[in-house]
């Protein structure tokens, strides 16, 4: 979960703050910061304090052979600034690949369109045929499926997104 965390912070900051870069060898900060973790642990125990035990909700692996997409948006203010990012992880949970991009001036809504599209985008690119995509988003997932109704023309990444899925995966 670790590195799930810093992917994350580091999407988020690279989105909303202008200035911020990464760092340039992730692994060895990831690295860095479970050791202490471990260390902080270790030193608890031989303090005689009580872990607590840690449970995990919302994300569950996908099947033996079988890759995960989990896609978000995100949007600041009123939409001046947007993002979008993903992950593919593989049945056991760990990352395999991941993805952020700067969107501009757009509406969480479609911020979530975008980080969906550019997942399935990029796992067809890459030959990922056992997927499956997760979204924390329902209406997107309602439009995607066509399990709502429009009132007017369907946005065109949703378009974008059901072509993607009709590919011979």
């Amino acid at each position: 979960m670790t590195t799930c965390w810093f992917m994350w912070t580091w999407r988020n900051k690279t989105i909303f703050e202008e200035n911020f870069q990464q760092p340039n060898n992730h692994v060895l900060v990831i690295q860095n910061f479970a050791q202490k973790i471990d260390l902080c642990s270790n030193q608890r125990l031989h303090r005689n304090f009580q872990m607590k035990e840690t449970i995990y909700i919302g994300w569950k692996k996908p099947p033996e052979g079988w890759i995960k997409l989990n896609n978000d948006g995100a949007c600041k203010g009123s939409g001046e600034y947007s993002g979008c990012g993903g992950l593919f992880r593989d049945s056991e949970g760990r990352r395999l690949k991941g993805y952020i991009r700067k969107i501009g001036v757009c509406d969480a809504l479609h911020a979530e369109m975008w980080g969906m599209y550019l997942g399935l985008k990029m796992a067809w690119q890459e030959h990922i045929l056992q997927l499956i995509v997760g979204s924390e988003t329902k209406i997107l997932i309602d439009m995607v499926t066509e399990n709502c109704k429009f009132s007017g023309s369907v946005p065109i990444l949703v378009q974008h997104i059901r072509k993607l899925l009709a590919l011979d995966w």
